[in-house]
């Protein structure tokens, strides 16, 4: 089955239909409200690891401190985000803008790996220093303008339903 297909047979489901047809804003604001607790800690790890912010404080406890209401946003994130793509399938997949954040997501992803897998492995040699290492400070900043490319371009998908 062709995937154009197949997503406009899930549009068809039920839980597309009462997502569509009554839930639909309920849902998207939460989606944003997840959006914004997950990103918002994620900002502040960020700020801190660019050497922006928080300076007198570990990176590790930093991190430690937002890390539960971090992942509760991003799940939070992700099961709204689900739910609001089975109500319009077939425009999300059709959109550049959703491709983009798509696409977005995946690097903030990959980029967030690659810390964790590389940088991250090193933190007790920096934990305690005002500003952290070029890869820190890197990685970093990659993760706000990714996180804010996520947000830019959901917004200009959510404009082009």
């Amino acid at each position: 089955m062709p995937v154009v297909e197949w997503l406009h047979a899930l549009e068809q489901t039920r839980i597309s239909e009462v997502v569509r047809e009554s839930a639909f804003p309920y849902i998207e604001g939460t989606h944003v409200l997840g959006l914004s607790l997950s990103v918002g800690m994620i900002a502040w790890v960020d700020l801190r690891l660019v050497g922006a912010t928080m300076r007198t404080r570990p990176v590790s406890e930093v991190y430690e401190s937002v890390q539960g209401w971090m992942l509760a946003g991003f799940c939070l994130m992700f099961v709204t985000g689900a739910l609001l793509f089975v109500a319009h399938a077939t425009k999300a997949y059709e959109s550049v803008f959703f491709r983009a954040k798509v696409a977005f997501l995946l690097l903030a992803g990959i980029n967030a790996l690659i810390f964790h897998w590389t940088v991250n492995h090193r933190t007790t040699s920096w934990n305690d220093a005002p500003v952290p290492p070029t890869a820190a400070r890197v990685a970093g900043l990659t993760s706000l303008v990714l996180w804010l490319s996520v947000i830019a371009a959901g917004r200009l998908f959510a404009y082009d339903l």
